[in-house]
């Protein structure tokens, strides 16, 4: 297992690979997140066997500003690549990823439906029901950034190594990017688990709604999670997270030994 270090990234938002058997699972973080997020679940799952990446998207880690000279076409690239690498070590590929790494897992089952085994999504957004939205195409070019919308978590003392700010040029690209993948959701024919959080003070429903609705997948499982907020991950259900995940995968695509 490795965590990469390097120069000007903040402390634990460095990726995350593991090595292990012929089923590989690609875990993405979300919008001004890190891989912080998502690392204990990699190191879970690789602890079961699994070959896991847990990149970290461009931007994203070190400064805010950074993140606004970057667009969603440049974090699809990195998940992308990410894919690429795992098809070449493994038999069969999971994609999963928490809020907009969920969008940008959904987009890979669109996408590259050969290369994608299954589907596993934590508080997906590719949709927000919010007026203020609209008014960002404007907005981006007089205000470079907003307060942030990271840490929401009801577990005490974690981290996700999220930015305190919102990039708004990187929040508009994002916008797109979520128009792009539901109007292609119908695309997704893989198995999907998602995950949603009771009381989640980032999102709404409709991303759930919208995803349920527009899948192809025979098989759609909904798990809700009532005592972590956005970044469950790393909150007080993750290790029903980890489970659940882990049943999955065995279930519908296989285990390690297999």
């Amino acid at each position: 297992m490795t965590s990469t270090t390097l120069p000007g990234l903040l402390p634990g938002a460095e990726p995350f690979s593991a090595d292990g058997g012929r089923i590989g699972v690609l875990l993405s973080h979300g919008f001004t997140g890190s891989p912080a997020s998502m690392t204990p679940w990699g190191r879970q799952l690789a602890s079961l066997g699994h070959t896991v990446r847990v990149p970290r998207l461009p931007g994203h880690g070190t400064t805010w500003q950074e993140c606004n000279t970057t667009r969603w076409e440049q974090w699809y690239a990195e998940v992308d690549a990410a894919l690429t690498d795992l098809r070449s070590r493994c038999d069969h590929v999971v994609v999963a990823g928490l809020s907009m790494g969920g969008c940008l897992a959904l987009r890979l089952a669109e996408q590259r439906p050969d290369d994608v085994d299954a589907v596993v999504v934590v508080n997906p957004v590719v949709n927000l029901a919010r007026f203020d939205l609209k008014l960002l195409p404007v907005l981006k070019w007089l205000v470079r950034s907003l307060p942030g919308i990271g840490n929401d978590i009801k577990k005490p003392g974690q981290d996700e190594v999220g930015y305190t700010r919102t990039p708004l040029k990187a929040l508009a690209s994002q916008l797109v990017m979520w128009k792009d993948v539901r109007s292609n959701l119908d695309k997704v024919t893989q198995p999907l688990l998602i995950f949603k959080s009771d009381e989640d003070h980032v999102l709404d429903a409709t991303s759930v709604d919208l995803i349920r609705a527009g899948v192809s997948s025979q098989v759609v499982d909904l798990v809700a999670l009532p005592e972590s907020y956005h970044v469950a991950t790393i909150d007080n259900d993750d290790q029903l997270i980890f489970d659940r995940t882990a049943a999955f995968i065995a279930e519908h695509v296989g285990t390690p030994d297999d």
